[in-house]
């Protein structure tokens, strides 16, 4: 059940730390709520991670206030809960249960609707699907696949479309769910032998939303409930609508069937926003806030120095405001650059001649005769698998790209088999002559933009 840190409760949670602030005052926040964390969200409960030394105290002298300041936030049917108490966790878990699935319509975050989300060239069809979807469920495309890399809106947009049903039709019933929560769901309801129940909540219903679906692999037991509730659920005509980090034919981990049943329906991208759209995001954050903002300047400085993720576009606006409401600062141009060059500095510029990952990825697959499309297969056959560590090795020594990015640019792959691919063509370039001069001509071809890009 632990929450992925991308998940996209961060603009929630950061709303909810506000509200503490006000609560308590900034003197009890810093010294016994800061280092509260957010570890789960399951629709009903916000499951926190307190330090094991203060957790009693926190949890019995200011439950009751976050317990109201959570429901501001995430609705009035908002619990809260410390994680390190598993009975409670389970009696949480089939609590739920027992309920009917109208319950299940108050339990969507109020501020993510279709209104306050903003389309742009990278997220119109996303929108128009999800849309669409809200106003017909299983009218129009089911299921519907949203993906995108963490902090696009992919979650925003479930629970826009569960906020449209509760307003246009509240006959409709409705569940969100993250893969995490329905995990500790299935367990929970393993063990107190309420599978039944289980199963009724999920199936039960007309429009399930599933949040974070990458999450699946290697859970085998869950993986197996999840595929028999995707078709109970699919095959009764009602309405699927699942979210990604990536597109269904890159889950290497998840059996062919479900992949298979994920690309059925429309599959949907976001992608990062331009930068009008940024800005225009940050307006409209800085309207529902109601942020004392004088210098559009301030906004369009944030949108040139965050360009990929919208979670962290408005987490440095928040920042800003902070900084602002605690030092008494204008919010200006000064306030934000000392803002941003402590939390998202400038990034020095790699030069024209630096290659890309798409540039390596091209020449290494030029080298050894194949695709591009073969060198990031899943397949692991020897004329494809070196080709592609060498791929992998290269994109780590001439690019600044971090491990996860040359991770996702070679089909989403993880940390560990990045990690390891690096290591095996280390390995292999210092006992092969023949795999060394492989190496050596490969960086070759891009020693120009190599020899430039180091001066």
């Amino acid at each position: 059940m632990e929450l992925p840190e991308h998940l996209e409760l961060t603009p929630a949670w950061h709303d909810l730390r506000t509200e503490l602030r006000r609560a308590v005052g900034e003197s009890n926040f810093d010294i016994w709520l800061s280092e509260l964390e957010p570890k789960a969200w399951d629709g009903v409960v916000l499951l926190l991670q307190a330090p094991p030394e203060t957790r009693a105290w926190v949890a019995d002298r200011f439950g009751r206030v976050l317990e109201r300041c959570a429901r501001a936030v995430f609705g009035a049917s908002a619990k809260v809960a410390f994680a390190g108490d598993a009975a409670a966790l389970a009696r949480d878990a089939l609590a739920s249960s027992s309920g009917s699935p109208d319950d299940t319509l108050s339990h969507f975050i109020p501020r993510y609707t279709f209104d306050q989300f903003i389309i742009g060239d990278s997220n119109r069809l996303a929108h128009a699907a999800a849309l669409a979807v809200a106003e017909g469920p299983s009218q129009a495309y089911n299921p519907l696949f949203l993906y995108a890399p963490p902090g696009l809106g992919k979650t925003h947009l479930l629970h826009a479309i569960a906020n449209y049903i509760r307003t246009f039709d509240p006959t409709t019933t409705v569940r969100y769910t993250t893969v995490e929560a329905f995990t500790n769901g299935f367990i929970a309801a393993l063990n107190a032998r309420g599978l039944e129940r289980f199963k009724h909540l999920y199936r039960d219903v007309d429009v399930l939303l599933i949040d974070d679906v990458q999450f699946l692999a290697s859970k085998a037991k869950t993986e197996e409930e999840f595929f028999h509730t995707f078709n109970a659920v699919h095959d009764f005509g009602r309405q699927l609508v699942l979210t990604c980090d990536r597109l269904p034919r890159q889950l290497l981990g998840l059996e062919e069937r479900l992949r298979e049943r994920f690309e059925a329906g429309l599959v949907a991208e976001l992608a990062p926003p331009d930068r009008a759209m940024r800005i225009a995001i940050l307006r409209k954050r800085a309207a529902l806030d109601r942020i004392p903002l004088t210098d559009n300047a301030v906004l369009e400085l944030i949108a040139d120095r965050i360009t990929d993720n919208i979670r962290s576009l408005e987490g440095a606006l928040i920042r800003i405001v902070a900084n602002h409401s605690l030092s008494g600062r204008p919010i200006d141009l000064e306030l934000a650059h000392a803002v941003l060059d402590d939390i998202h500095p400038v990034q020095a510029k790699a030069t024209d001649q630096s290659p890309t990952i798409a540039e390596i990825q091209e020449n290494v697959a030029a080298y050894f005769d194949i695709s591009v499309d073969e060198l990031l297969c899943p397949s692991r056959v020897a004329r494809l698998a070196w080709p592609r560590q060498l791929a992998i090795y290269l994109s780590r020594e001439l690019t600044d790209a971090s491990l996860q990015t040359i991770g996702a640019a070679f089909g989403g792959r993880n940390h560990a088999t990045i990690v390891h691919a690096c290591r095996r063509v280390n390995d292999r370039a210092a006992t092969s002559p023949e795999d060394s001069g492989v190496l050596a001509a490969l960086e070759s071809i891009l020693s120009p933009k190599q020899d430039d890009r180091h001066g």
